[in-house]
């Protein structure tokens, strides 16, 4: 007499569980820049310029492996420029902030306003200082 063995169901696979993107404040800085819109890589650097009040300057080959590594990582979309808008050079490329992207730089944004409130409740920064920052 053979006793068979019950089968077990299958497991279901395991969720895909999506490892966190590690931001470097170069990839935060480009996320910031193009939260306003689309820009191409020199208006990117452009605006990290204005908006760090030159304290930070991206050079082109940072820009760049951030722009491609983004890319990757789903964070922004490369546009396809209209070829009949002769104002723009064919070379330019043209990047936007993917609803990933988006999602990411509000959480990032978040997270360094909450150090900046750590460090305003340990004196490490006057409440008053924060709030008189130059804004747009």
């Amino acid at each position: 007499m053979t006793i068979s063995k019950a089968r077990r169901p299958a497991a279901a696979p395991a969720p895909e569980i999506e490892a966190p993107i590690v931001l470097t404040p170069a990839v935060f800085h480009v996320l910031l820049a193009l939260a306003d819109g689309p820009s191409h890589g020199y208006g990117i650097m452009q605006e990290v310029d204005e908006f760090t009040a030159g304290s930070t300057k991206l050079g082109p080959g940072t820009l760049y492996r951030s722009i491609q590594r983004m890319l990757v990582d789903g964070l922004i979309e490369e546009l396809a420029i209209a070829a009949h808008d002769e104002s723009d050079d064919d070379r330019r490329r043209y990047y936007r902030l993917t609803p990933k992207g988006l999602a990411t730089a509000k959480s990032e944004a978040q997270r360094i306003a909450n150090l900046v409130e750590a460090a305003q409740r340990r004196k490490l920064l006057s409440r008053r200082a924060a709030k008189a920052a130059p804004r747009d």
